[in-house]
This record gives C-alpha cells, structure tokens and sequence, in this order.
C-alpha cells in the first residue's frame, strides 16, 4: 500500500522540489509524458496510447482492491518501448524506471522488474466503463481517483506491492539511474555492512515514493532529514513504534508496516541517525547561493 504521510506526527511537514503533476493537470487529462534523465522525451494521450499497443482486457487479482478486477490495458514492456524506443544494450545498465503520480508520489523500480512479462498499465476499469468514461472505482484508503494510468500485475508473484510498482494516478515514466537521480540520499562513508545500508534498501525500497531524505524523492509525506531529522527531537523507539503501526498514535493515511522485522526497524533508524550527520538542504543552499 502507499505509504502516506510517513510520521506525520513526528516530522514537520515542508513542501518538496517537485510540483505535483495535479497542479498541472485536471482529472480529464490523459497525457503520459515519458522522461529521459529530467527530459522530455514523449508525450502521447489515450486514445494514440490504446490503438498503438493493441490494447487487451486483462484480469488482476487487485493489490489494492483486494478483489479480482479486469482491467483495459497496454503491456508494460510495450509502453515503455512506445516511449522511449528499444532499452535493450549496455546503454541502459544501471537504469532505473520512476512512476510519477500527480499528487507527488514517485516509485521507482529496476529496469528489468517493470520489463517482466505481466505488467500492465490499465487505462479503464473493464466491469465499469461505459464509452469514454473509463469507469474507475475509486482505490485505497482516500477512495481516490485511480485514473488516468494505473500499473497492475497478473501473476501470482507479482501482486505483493511491496516488491513491484502499484502506482495509481500514473501521470509520467522517468528513466534514469537511482544514483543520478538521488545524489544525496545514500548513507555514503559507511562500510558495506553497516546496518545503515540495510535501512537505507528498505528506504528506497517502501519509503521514497512519498517522503525525501534532503529533499529528494517523493513529496506526498514531509523531508525526513532536512531541516532537522525525525530522530533528532524524536526518541528512536517511538519512530520506530510508528512505522510500525502509525494508527496506534493518531488516525492517518499512513497504512501500517506490520511486516518490517525489528531487524528491519533497526535498520531504517541507524540509516536516518547516518543522514543526520549527512544533511543537503536545497532549499537553505539555494537561499544563501541567491543571498546578496
């Protein structure tokens, strides 16, 4: 599930770099706008989208819906080469694919994961359209709007969304490195086994997609790092009893992560007292770069 707001009670809430792409856009918008390293490669609608890749009706055991839902949609393979062209070659090792939702949340994904045979993007709920209207019943916790582009999965391996991209609301597919795109995030100086790095997987892995370390990465939840880290005016096991099931401290969007080991627990708490000591601040670095 998404993971909505994370420690809303423990960090302050600060807006992000990126502009939420529902700023720009209304509801009725279907554009999917394709990125190459923060530049504009593609743009295509709908209607272009549906008759380029020969569209299906596929049948999803929903990760969100938590029910058999069917679904019109495009191979995800194929949309990405619709997009970007041919991925295949020593041009693309160590790239990475990011989601872009519009409300900020950004997932991203390895290359070869989203290329596996049984991802789709769905563009209408197949039990609920009816012509134009695509018929999308609302998801999750908000009951929200899961249009215009929602990435599904058909085998039985693939619907833990913890481990493949779910994203709803889909508005743009970025290809970059996760390095190029998230300089500052790695607890870099550490050795290999430090328990910082285990944290910082788990970060990449469920935390990004909406929450930043030093204002990188999702902009739905508050900066956990900057200006002041959660774990400098929190105490450690409360952040960590949070995460764990933040609806035992305050009613919130924030789904809990009963499945994080102790172990895991550990791990994202040494990775956040790590970046404490490694803080970027781009909004107080830009403010004294412009200061006369």
């Amino acid at each position: 599930m998404r993971s909505f707001a994370l420690l809303a009670l423990l960090a302050v809430s600060g807006a992000g770099l990126f502009v939420p792409l529902q700023a720009r856009a209304d509801a009725s918008d279907t554009t999917l706008t394709f990125l190459r390293d923060g530049a504009e490669v593609k743009t295509i609608e709908r209607a272009a989208l549906e008759r380029a890749c020969q569209a299906v009706t596929v049948t999803i055991e929903d990760a969100y819906y938590g029910k058999r839902k069917h679904y019109r949609a495009c191979p995800l393979a194929e949309v990405l080469a619709l997009g970007f062209g041919r991925l295949d070659g020593k041009v693309n090792e160590g790239v990475d694919v990011f989601f872009r939702a519009r409300d900020g949340y950004e997932k991203p994904a390895s290359l070869a994961r989203v290329r596996e045979a049984g991802g789709y993007l769905a563009f209408a709920d197949a039990d609920r359209m009816q012509g134009d209207d695509p018929g999308w019943e609302p998801i999750d916790r908000k009951q929200a709007d899961p249009g215009p582009y929602y990435v599904v999965w058909e085998k039985p391996a693939q619907r833990d969304a913890h481990r493949y991209p779910w994203p709803y609301q889909l508005a743009a597919i970025e290809l970059s490195s996760f390095a190029r795109r998230f300089p500052h995030i790695a607890p870099t100086g550490l050795p290999d086994d430090d328990a910082a790095w285990a944290g910082f997987r788990i970060f990449r892995g469920e935390c990004i997609a909406c929450h930043a370390i030093n204002g990188e990465g999702g902009t739905i939840g508050p900066d956990l790092n900057v200006p002041q880290s959660i774990v400098e005016y929190r105490p450690l096991e409360q952040v960590k009893a949070y995460i764990r099931n933040p609806q035992t401290f305050r009613y919130t969007s924030m789904p809990s992560h009963a499945y994080l080991t102790p172990a895991d627990l550990d791990g994202l708490v040494a990775y956040f007292v790590a970046m404490r000591d490694r803080k970027h601040d781009p909004k107080r670095d830009g403010a004294k770069a412009t200061a006369p």
